[in-house]
């Protein structure tokens, strides 16, 4: 159970990083912005692994947001009641 515990804090906390990275800071200063990318002639947009990082940073940006804040408060309501 230990295991288990310490792999639901540490997965939480990897996608709370991916979540509260900037675009305007971070992300266009090494060119993972979707606003600066542009694929080469000839080449779909999901052909590169730079496309397909910048994709799940998206999604998780977008849909994790709501869960992320549910999971946080439970972890933080158990941190509190059983220390």
């Amino acid at each position: 159970m230990l295991i288990f515990g310490n792999l639901i804090y540490v997965s939480c906390l990897l996608i709370n990083a991916i979540a509260i990275l900037s675009e305007d800071r971070f992300l266009a200063r090494i060119n993972f912005s979707p606003s600066s990318y542009d694929p080469a002639f000839g080449q779909s947009a999901d052909a590169s692994v730079q496309a397909k990082i910048m994709t799940l940073i998206a999604s998780v940006r977008t849909l994790m947001r709501p869960l992320l804040i549910l999971v946080n408060t439970l972890i933080i309501i158990y941190e509190l009641v059983l220390g």
